[in-house]
């Protein structure tokens, strides 16, 4: 067993007295392993809590998995969300994390993910190992691994089903990996508990972490559904997706999980053309629902805030509406510069009318995909339903996209993102930062100009031309402060 000290941004004694308090909030930002057990548990398992001497902590999953643990099966370390630290230090290893949950090394290897962050395959090898304990092979097997052991547990599908919509190249290394993993057997991990839906559907949860307002978040979601893409209903969302192997659909039950300092989890039935596509389309419905945020630290940074105080109280674990798809979202808050949003909703509408894709197999609504980068790089901005120059931003924008002078992929440095947005005639500092706030899952993003924002401080009788100066004191959690404000204009919500 290697028993090989923690990364040096993990203080130990101040892990372990998260492991002794069992405290929930800590689960996916650390993983405690056992010398004496040979396992790694989540930091609020609830077996008896090990001595100081006999463990190690570890920053990801994988990184226990390289020191040669197992995974615990009482508590199930890997179904946790992800840590919080990924999008609000943005650094190379967040960046990385991103792209591997969806799948990039499975689809274009180590070298293909070092091309997206900018770096050479060694050096973020080297960098992955020193802030996560682990390279990016092992990063992305313990991804595999918890995708095929909640496969195994939730649905029907046959060992090579699993095998290959977890991402594994065969059936022989995701038995070993299985293994290896979790101590046990794909035959044994499934146990004849978990079953698909009818219709070839995937029926899986997605874990949160509480408190978790996901009617608020239903309610933003819905105010902006796009005819023919997306479909909402009183506790449902529902919206086409574009996959790297095809096409898909997911519904989400979003409900409020009001209790403090838990795991909740959000149902989401997926259709996917490809079953290789199913990690990449899990990883892009998280960020939708920006899954990995920790409700209970933002919660208690506005506490004592004297204009988010009682609004968070009154309403707390609302969530940053992320986007499965950065390019549309891009063209999303063009459509929606200075317009309402019914105004933003129609323009889309005659888009993917226009432009957009029919899908193959139309249901509930859903029936096209939206336009991609490419197919509106290629339209003459004059023939839009929208004002010239914004017609010609818009373009411009997707032209970056198609080309690669762009990508709103989550693995780009969001600094060169801005950079490159605003050297784009016609995009200004709001669409660069609303793009930010949801495309690039930016925690610390706030749009002093926003009219919805200068309305909800005028209810709040403040004076709107202090809002820059306001949300200074509410870093590095604006983007939720921006949120909790459009929350309190339920009623005529801002924003494409």
């Amino acid at each position: 067993m290697n028993t090989s000290v923690a990364p040096m941004h993990l203080d130990r004694e101040s892990c372990y007295r998260a492991v002794k308090s069992r405290d929930r909030r800590f689960d996916g930002v650390f993983y405690t392993a056992v010398r004496t057990t040979g396992i790694y548990c989540r930091p609020s398992c609830p077996a008896r809590t090990p001595a100081f001497h006999n463990v190690t902590f570890h920053p990801t999953a994988a990184a226990a998995q390289s020191a040669g643990y197992r995974a615990c099966k009482r508590c199930v370390p890997d179904a946790t969300p992800g840590s919080p630290d990924w999008d609000v230090a943005a650094d190379v290893a967040g960046r990385a994390m991103r792209l591997i949950g969806d799948g990039v090394v499975d689809r274009e290897g180590v070298d293909g993910l070092a091309h997206r962050i900018g770096y050479t395959p060694r050096h973020l090898s080297r960098i992955l190992t020193q802030e996560l304990g682990a390279g990016p092979l092992a990063l992305a097997r313990a991804k595999r691994a918890q995708t095929a052991r909640v496969l195994l547990e939730t649905t029907d599908l046959g060992a090579a089903d699993v095998a290959f919509a977890a991402g594994f190249s065969s059936v022989r290394q995701f038995n070993d990996t299985v293994r290896e993993v979790y101590a046990s057997t794909p035959t044994r991990l499934r146990g004849g508990r978990g079953r698909s839906g009818a219709g070839g559907a995937l029926r899986l949860r997605l874990a949160v972490r509480t408190p978790f307002a996901g009617r608020a978040l239903l309610a933003f979601l819905a105010h902006r559904v796009v005819s023919g893409v997306e479909t909402a209903t009183d506790t449902t969302y529902a919206r086409t997706l574009r996959l790297p192997h095809g096409t898909g659909t997911v519904e989400l039950e979003l409900a409020d999980h009001p209790e403090a300092g838990s795991t909740a989890f959000v149902p989401a039935t997926f259709r996917l053309d490809d079953l290789r596509d199913l990690a990449a389309a899990v990883e892009r419905v998280r960020r939708l629902v920006d899954a990995d945020c920790d409700p209970v630290a933002i919660g208690d940074a506005f506490a004592g805030e004297p204009v988010l105080g009682r609004l968070v109280r009154e309403l707390p674990g609302l969530r940053v509406p992320g986007h499965v798809d950065g390019d549309e979202l891009a063209v999303r808050a063009v459509l929606g510069q200075q317009v309402t949003v019914a105004a933003a909703r129609t323009a889309a509408g005659r888009l993917v009318g226009q432009y957009g894709v029919q899908v193959a197999a139309p249901a509930g609504g859903l029936t096209h995909l939206f336009p991609t980068a490419a197919r509106l790089a290629e339209v003459d901005p004059a023939s839009l339903p929208m004002p010239g120059a914004r017609g010609r931003a818009l373009v411009a924008v997707c032209r970056a996209l198609a080309e690669g002078d762009l990508s709103l992929d989550r693995g780009a440095d969001r600094d060169d993102v801005r950079r490159r947005l605003l050297e784009i005639p016609g995009i200004g500092a709001w669409t660069a930062d609303y793009i930010a706030l949801r495309a690039l899952g930016h925690p610390d993003v706030f749009l002093p100009t926003d009219i919805g924002i200068r309305d909800a401080l005028r209810l709040l009788g403040r004076d709107p031309s202090e809002a820059a100066d306001l949300a200074e004191g509410w870093r590095p959690w604006r983007s939720y402060a921006q949120v909790q404000l459009w929350q309190t204009l339920s009623a005529t919500p801002k924003g494409p």
